[in-house]
């Protein structure tokens, strides 16, 4: 393909993604254009596939066929961010945001607003749209009004699967300007320039590493992009590659011509099959329309990636230990220096960083480093993906600006706490971050204010926990995962994540005793300081943060032998209220250890010694008699 072919491309479809960022009155204009009276898009993203989002499609086409309209344009798109509301549909000009769709709303929706002249159907749509003034554009919404999509720009806006879509939208853009306009050196200023840091985890600065990269000699140097995916409730990187996946083909490939590199690999984890599968169809598509491969768009450059799928170790996501899987070893990390700047895949110097950071290099190089730098904060510049859940009323994906603070994060984007409980705490950055409690809820995230109050950004899962959450079981969870996760190959590690795990099993179980806390606090102090890799070494963080704000739990536990949120099953113990128990006896005849004795009409009694704690006294008593405590 050369220049002008694919300016060609962005001029034919450009009105068509034009119609899905504007407003109402500018997008009926141009549909005049597109060839189709309406654009409908459905997410087709992970989350809303789980919730039949498929379905939703194959009536939407059923219907249109039914009813004979042939001007619409059905999108299948990545996703939209308010996962909670999935399956969710979009239609264009309108921008009518139907939430939780089924194949019955569907044909509602195609029989009264999709045919000629028809009218939105108010009481299917997403209600935060509609007010008493009519209905306002989604993005006016509290959780898409303070976000400014820079990652996320064509997530739900184009068919990931069209590589023109995404041309139109912008892809490749950045990778003409940077081959026509630019020197190796004028893209490596740009990116330090611009502030943007690692979105993986440890923030280190990207400009930096690339020119690390640079600085050597090698004639053979690989470019790597970090997929691997693997905290608990994180799913920033997989969206990104469902919803666009040639803007981080793009991305290494400007990579490679900035530090002279010409082959490149996208390490994702199996378990990710809509982004695999979407990547296979970008890299198939970019190489056809020579984007990828030899002499891209006619001006020298070769370049062309390969895809690497791990097997779910989440040890892989530390560098090292990915390296060595993509070279067909077992995922272990190894002792830096040397980095893998200076020796990486095969040896050879490599540069390495994940999905949402390549993310961020098309708008740099396109806008400018100046437009990136004056989002966010001075040490902490652009945006940042989070993947929202928990105790959360919008549970989804959301990319806010550095220095947000939590309280808007939680209060304003998320909606709050369902079921009018308190907020507690949030936990960020994986199995590797730390707990913010409520008092710190004002706090800016960026990476300098996180680590600050014992916590970190991490790839950006942030888990929103309210006042019926245990943090001792939190830590626990957390352990149960690392200790699970380790390789092996360092004893800090290996032996100090299993002994942490059965401390605060012993805690949670009310075995706990005076001087278990001090023992935690110890080995964890000495596995930061001696594990091989930061797996390891931040292991202990989530509990030590817990330890330091919600120590009075843990002390609870140890010496009351009581939790006080009433998770910890083994100190639980259930009653019933005399006063409000009517005798029905359904409690005692859904005990599976005929624990609970009582006459018809006569309030019972629990048996707490034979008692096996499996609540289904609790679930299924309809007057409220029974209490846990």
């Amino acid at each position: 393909m050369t220049i002008k072919e694919l300016d060609a491309i962005r001029a034919a479809k450009k009105e068509l993604i034009e119609v899905r960022r504007v407003v109402k009155e500018k997008g009926e204009e141009l549909c005049k254009h597109t060839g189709y009276r309406k654009q409908v898009l459905v997410c087709g993203g992970t989350g809303c596939t789980s919730s039949s989002s498929m379905k939703v499609i194959a009536q939407l086409e059923k219907s249109l066929e039914e009813l004979g309209i042939k001007d619409i344009l059905i999108v299948k798109t990545g996703c939209f961010g308010l996962c909670a509301l999935g399956p969710i549909m979009i239609v264009y000009p309108e921008g009518a945001f139907y939430a939780q769709m089924t194949p019955e709303h569907v044909k509602t929706v195609a029989e009264k607003h999709l045919v000629e002249g028809g009218e939105i159907v108010k009481e299917l749509l997403y209600q935060g749209t509609v007010t008493e003034n009519g209905i306002i554009p989604f993005s006016e919404t509290p959780f898409y009004k303070k976000q400014v999509r820079i990652a996320l720009r064509n997530c739900g806006v184009i068919a990931p699967e069209d590589i023109e879509e995404a041309i139109a939208a912008g892809d490749y853009a950045a990778l003409e300007k940077v081959l026509t306009t630019m020197t190796p050196d004028d893209v490596i200023n740009e990116m330090l320039a611009s502030g943007l840091r690692g979105r993986g985890g440890a923030g280190f600065p990207t400009g930096r590493k690339w020119s690390f990269a640079k600085a050597s000699q090698n004639e053979i140097k690989y470019v790597a992009c970090n997929a691997d995916e693997g905290d608990p409730g994180a799913f920033m990187d997989r969206s990104v590659l469902e919803g666009d996946p040639h803007c981080v083909l793009e991305a290494m490939a400007i990579a490679g011509y900035a530090i002279g590199a010409k082959h490149g690999f996208i390490y994702v984890r199996a378990e990710y099959p809509v982004a695999v599968e979407r990547l296979r169809i970008a890299l198939k598509q970019a190489r056809e329309y020579g984007l990828l491969g030899e002499n891209i768009l006619g001006l020298g450059f070769d370049f062309d990636i390969e895809i690497r799928l791990g097997a779910g170790a989440f040890v892989c996501g530390e560098e090292t230990a990915l390296i060595r899987s993509i070279e067909g070893h077992r995922g272990e990390p190894k002792p830096r220096p040397p980095f893998p700047a200076v020796k990486g895949l095969f040896g050879k110097p490599t540069l390495l960083n994940n999905v949402e950071t390549w993310a961020n290099v098309n708008p740099i190089i396109l806008n400018g480093a100046a437009w990136f730098s004056s989002i966010g904060t001075k040490n902490s510049t652009g945006t940042k993906v989070f993947a929202l859940g928990g105790k959360i009323t919008n549970v989804g994906l959301v990319e806010v600006p550095m220095g947000t603070t939590l309280r808007e994060i939680v209060e304003e984007i998320g909606g709050g706490i369902p079921n009018g409980k308190k907020f507690k705490a949030a936990q960020t950055g994986g199995p590797s971050g730390g707990c913010i409690p409520a008092e710190c809820i004002d706090v800016p995230i960026d990476y300098d204010s996180l680590l600050a109050i014992g916590s970190m950004m991490g790839s950006g899962g942030m888990i929103v926990l309210d006042e019926d959450s245990c943090m001792v079981d939190i830590s626990k969870f957390y352990l149960e995962f690392t200790a699970d996760e380790s390789c092996g190959k360092c004893t800090p590690c290996r032996i100090g994540t299993k002994r942490l795990l059965q401390l605060l099993t012993k805690i949670t179980e009310g075995k706990g005793e005076p001087g278990d806390i001090e023992k935690i606090e110890e080995l964890s102090k000495h596995m930061q300081q001696s594990s091989l890799c930061a797996l390891g070494q931040s292991a202990p963080n989530p509990v030590l943060s817990t330890l330091h704000y919600f120590k009075d739990e843990y002390v609870e536990h140890i010496e009351k032998k009581v939790c006080s949120a009433g998770v910890c099953k083994a100190l639980l113990t259930y009653h019933i209220i005399e006063e409000k128990c009517k005798g029905c006896t359904l409690c005692a005849r859904n005990c599976p250890v005929k624990a609970i004795e009582g006459k018809v009409k006569v309030p019972h009694v629990i048996d707490t010694a034979k008692c096996v704690k499996c609540g289904l006294c609790l679930s299924n008593c309809k007057f409220d008699a029974i209490i846990r405590k």
